[in-house]
């Protein structure tokens, strides 16, 4: 796709927005079952069937899914497709490349070993590595609005509010 392709498919996206703001607001949502014999989740991607399970740092086996994982696996799709929608609006030679995400936890917090350690991710780092000639204005362009558009990575930097229930089914 290039840049004049991506802004056709965009524009109608983008004028409906503007007139119309409330439809731009669409609930985005996910749903697991638990399951009754295991310490597992099971969420339904859309594409695949996922299960969850503990973190082997946390008593887990390691054959199933860790949720940590799959928060910077987000974090890495989102902003490598960000990156790319940016890289093709602008018109930038971007020819291939890779998105790194890691994160540090320390499992204390989530064990209840340590009161002082913190339940979730201490600090997470994002890094890509793209190939293609771009001068040092046009890379500090593309992560400037790769950030500003990630929907992911807006989202750690700027937590929403979070509110949960328990209910009885």
């Amino acid at each position: 796709m290039n840049s004049e392709e991506l802004k056709a498919l965009q524009a109608p996206l983008k004028q409906r927005y503007k007139d119309d703001p409330d439809a731009a607001v669409i609930t985005l949502k996910a749903a697991g079952e638990l399951d009754p014999d295991k310490v597992v989740c099971k969420v339904d991607t859309g594409r695949a069937l996922v299960e969850a399970g503990l973190h082997p740092a946390t008593g887990g086996t390691g054959a199933f899914a860790c949720s940590g994982d799959m928060l910077l696996e987000a974090l890495v799709a989102c902003a490598g497709v960000t990156l790319r929608a940016v890289s093709t609006a602008l018109g930038l030679n971007v020819t291939g490349g890779r998105v790194l995400a890691e994160g540090d936890l320390d499992f204390r917090g989530t064990l209840g070993v340590a009161k002082d350690a913190p339940v979730g991710f201490r600090d997470v780092r994002l890094t890509f590595e793209v190939e293609g000639d771009m001068s040092e204005e046009q890379r500090a362009t593309l992560l400037k609005l790769t950030e500003r558009y990630c929907v992911i990575y807006q989202t750690l930097k700027n937590p929403p509010a979070l509110v949960s229930e328990l209910k009885l089914a």
